[in-house]
């Protein structure tokens, strides 16, 4: 048997709560992990308000990211042993003490990091690089606006777009807040609650690339901030996913609006994002040249209060369950 952190019923983060299920078996392709530590992130809260089912055949517990050891491995796995300390993509069950997950989705611990910090790489890092790379296609000398900068995903889209060469630009909502992207190497942060992120960036010729996870309002606004030709990514609509748009815009200008969730994708697109981080990214983590942003650690037990944490909006970086 193990702990788990269950979803009563839909609704706040009191509906969290502690239980005991039997350790899942690893299946052909797949390794059973011991967690000690599990990210928390916002699909885990959209989760838990019921707004976002798991995908079939996935665990019903929340938690899509996390750290630990290789406790067994299935039929078909021969890259990964028991004993390997590896980060891994989750389609569902961080919340515990055990998770399956195929082995393609995990990752090594980088050189110099530890598993509560290697806990904060997949769901980000995976989420970052097929929206802002792949799919957005950010190249160097670009100008790219990355919306809730100080965010797990805005801290890490921000120093790798950094690193790969495109000027940065990035919004939040304090000055301290702003302070942080900037020193993560956004060339301008700007507070939204002082200033109209549009005028900043029309006034620098548009921004190339947008990723935003706010939507609602800031859809129409994002794409008046857009240079020609440029692209808007979505990756959440955490204001709404609906707008009232003038397309006329989006096709004179030249616009490209796209987007895409995580979770859903199949086994086969996560294990190709697994292998591009694998060669592209990983040695940077392991050169210290880019690193996760840690803000606070709760235990299992305390999956309710990190959850209050997180959608208060108060938390710089990721938040982790110690399990």
């Amino acid at each position: 048997m193990m702990r788990v952190i269950e979803i009563g019923e839909p609704g706040g983060p009191e509906v969290l709560r502690t239980a005991e299920r039997d350790v899942p078996h690893p299946g052909h392709g797949q390794i059973l992990l011991k967690i000690a530590y599990a990210g928390v992130n916002r699909p885990d809260a959209l989760q838990r308000a019921g707004m976002y089912a798991p995908p079939l055949k996935a665990s019903d517990l929340p938690g899509l990211e996390a750290s630990g050891e290789v406790a067994a491995v299935g039929p078909g796995v021969d890259d990964l042993a028991v004993g390997d300390a590896v980060c891994a993509l989750l389609p569902g069950g961080g919340y515990a003490e055990y998770a399956v997950t195929p082995a393609a989705h995990c990752l090594p611990v980088p050189e110099g990091l530890d598993l509560k910090q290697a806990a904060c790489l997949p769901e980000t890092f995976f989420t970052v690089w097929s929206n802002v790379f792949q799919r957005g296609g950010l190249q160097a000398g670009e100008r790219f606006l990355c919306h809730g900068g100080s965010s797990g995903i805005g801290t890490t889209a921000i120093q790798l777009a950094r690193h790969f060469g495109a000027r940065v630009f990035a919004t939040a909502g304090s000055a301290d807040k702003c302070a942080r992207c900037t020193e993560l190497g956004a060339e301008r942060a700007i507070n939204y609650r002082e200033e109209d992120f549009v005028e900043v960036l029309r006034a620098e010729g548009g921004a190339d690339l947008i990723l935003d996870m706010v939507g609602g309002d800031y859809i129409k606004r994002n794409v008046k901030a857009l240079a020609d030709e440029g692209r808007l990514v979505q990756i959440a609509f955490l204001s709404g996913p609906k707008a009232d748009l003038n397309f006329a815009e989006v096709m004179t200008r030249r616009l490209t609006i796209t987007g895409s969730t995580l979770r859903p994708q199949s086994d086969l697109a996560k294990a190709r994002i697994a292998g591009e981080l694998r060669r592209d990214v990983w040695p940077l983590l392991s050169a210290g040249i880019v690193a996760p942003v840690m803000d606070s650690e709760f235990p299992l037990e305390e999956a309710a209060a990190a959850h209050a944490r997180m959608e208060a909006s108060d938390h710089i970086g990721k938040i982790v369950l110690k399990v």
